[in-house]
């Protein structure tokens, strides 16, 4: 089963292995005015700052809630200027309307959504807005490659029970789900296709940070970057989902 400390166990390797997300990403948050100097952000499941360091460079004025030590420390090494919530999204203290934004980067399908979404709806101000988006590995619009079919092998060998939530790259179920008690309405829903490029050891340490994945499947995705010539391009899919505080 996926395990939510498996990030803070690597904490040094997530920081390093995960890409960064798209620049066409960060444009559009702005051209939605989600990026506003002096605007009050919270920062769901941080990480090492990814999303952080996107509201920080805006001139926001951002509190990041971070439940793994590790990450955490690592956070607030890097973004000093930003205040970092050891807690988890369900049980962070929360005054009412006191964020204009809330996001919540490659995290939301770790919460739950029941406890978070009507907390999120007290803590926003009239009008706020909650922006979800995440990298999901392997666009499938995308015709598979050859590395992709090996990992496609890796995953189809496993003995695991199937997802109880949507797969990472539906973002129209991700979209009905994020509405559910009516708190929210989507404004804004956007999927940017993009690529990288990858040598076997990123991929190594990309795919040690899944927490679906084993220290075993990881070094046979590298292993198939050694069998395919040392470096693979990796079609991504970063899905932008952003909703509306109802009143």
């Amino acid at each position: 089963m996926p395990d939510p400390q498996h990030f803070d166990r690597h904490a040094e390797l997530y920081d390093r292995a995960r890409p960064p997300y798209p620049d066409e990403l960060r444009s559009r948050l702005a051209e939605l005015r989600l990026l506003v100097p002096g605007h009050r952000a919270l920062d769901l499941g941080a990480g090492t700052g990814q999303a952080t360091r996107i509201l920080r460079d805006a001139g926001m004025d951002v509190t990041a809630v971070e439940p793994g030590p590790a990450l955490a420390a690592k956070l607030h090494g890097r973004l000093p200027d930003v205040r970092v919530l050891r807690a988890t999204a369900e049980a962070v203290a929360l005054s009412p309307a006191s964020f204009d934004v809330v996001t919540a980067a490659t995290a939301v399908h770790w919460f739950d959504l029941d406890v978070v979404l009507p907390r999120l709806h007290t803590a926003l101000v009239p009008g706020g807005r909650l922006a979800v988006w995440r990298n999901a590995y392997g666009d499938r619009s995308v015709p598979a490659t050859p590395f992709r079919r090996r990992i496609d092998d890796i995953v189809a060998d496993r003995d695991a029970p199937p997802r109880s939530l949507p797969d990472e790259a539906d973002t129209s179920r991700w979209a009905t789900l994020l509405q559910a008690g009516s708190y929210f309405e989507p404004v804004h829903v956007e999927d940017f296709h993009w690529s990288i490029d990858l040598d076997e050891d990123a991929v190594r340490g990309l795919f040690t940070t899944f927490s679906d994945w084993s220290e075993a499947e990881a070094e046979q995705a590298a292993l198939a970057v050694r069998d395919l010539g040392g470096t693979v391009t990796e079609h991504y899919l970063t899905p932008l989902i952003v909703l509306a505080r109802t009143d």
